[in-house]
Formats: C-alpha cells, structure tokens, sequence
C-alpha cells in the first residue's frame, strides 16, 4: 500500500527537522559561517501547516505532537547557544576543554625521596638522584622544574649553614597539599 499524502508529508517534515538539527550541529560546532535560518523558517512553516490541519488518526497525532515538542525543545536550546554565542560566554554547545593543569587535590600526600649529605660536591651520586626526584614531584604537580646549578648551590649552601663539626644534612622531598615541600634539617651525632 503506497504512503497517504499526509504520510509523505510528515516523513518530509521529520527529514526537515533532521535536517535542521545536523544544520544547527555543524554552525556551534563551526563548520557553518552562520545560523541556518531558511531551514528553521521552512520547518517552522511545515510546523504551523500541520497545527491548523484536522488530523483523525490518534497515532498521527501523537508523532505529530511528538515532533512538535522536539522542534521547541530544540528552538529552546538553540536560542540560548545563540544568545550566549552573541554574549562571548560558553553556552549549551560550548565543551568544556581539559585544562592542562593536574588537579592539585587527588595528589596524594607522601614522602618523595630523602638523602642525607656530609659534602655535597664529593656525593654527586647522591645529590644527582634528590635532584631527579625534585623535577619529577615538582612536574607531578605543575611546576617547572629548578635549574641543577641553583639547585646544587642551595643544597651546597644548606649543609654549610646546617653542619655542624662533621654532622650530617637530610633533605626530604615530599608531596603536601598539592606542592612540593623541600626541607633540610641536620642531624644529631656525626656519621664517621
């Protein structure tokens, strides 16, 4: 049995509609330099033609109002991509984009590394290694990393200040709160 015409129409409007919904995908999205307002005036016209008609069958008007609360939802979402579009701020269709910067906060707090030095300038093993771990904590969380010149020189000036006859300088990296936390203490007795 071939489609009514109220069928074929119907089938046209529900076309239409699809039509304008990729239309209105492609323009937030880009890919149209403006909105797609033939299409939206067409549907619109197919929309109130249909309104006015006198429709018998129970099951066309149920696709028929269907459709119709679709198309307002729709007019609804798109007038306020527009609008906020027009504004400069981010709207329904805006994607919220990955920032670049780890959360701070599911950094788990913990000890990183320690060393303990007597001369800095003979243990470059060692001082090597509390540097490594220094870049990765500090890259871990989002910060740049140091210099190894000022990093050893502060190292170096650290155990100067610290020691005293012979005592040894622990340095612990650790992560808290979301930073990096570089502390030196010395220690009590002296390591021979």
């Amino acid at each position: 049995m071939p489609p009514s015409d109220f069928e074929r129409n119907f089938q046209r409007l529900e076309a239409e509609l699809k039509r304008l919904e990729a239309e209105y995908n492609m323009y937030f999205s880009g890919r149209l330099p403006k909105p797609p307002w033939e299409t939206r005036s067409r549907v619109e016209a197919l929309m109130k033609q249909y309104d006015r008609m006198y429709i018998q069958n129970y099951g066309d008007k149920f696709r028929f109002t269907t459709l119709q609360t679709r198309y307002a939802t729709f007019v609804d979402l798109w007038d306020r991509g527009l609008k906020a579009k027009e504004e400069g701020r981010p709207g329904p269709f805006s994607h919220k984009r990955a920032s670049k910067e780890p959360e701070k906060k599911k950094l788990q707090d913990r000890v990183v590394h320690t060393s303990s030095f007597l001369d800095p300038a003979n243990e470059g093993d060692k001082l090597a290694a509390l540097y490594k771990s220094v870049v990765e904590a500090r890259r871990e969380v989002g910060d740049e990393p140091v210099p190894f010149e000022r990093f050893a020189s502060l190292v170096t000036s650290q155990v100067q200040k610290l020691a005293k006859s012979g005592s040894e300088v622990s340095f612990q990296v650790a992560v808290k709160d979301g930073k990096v936390s570089f502390t030196a203490r010395a220690l009590k007795g002296s390591k021979e």
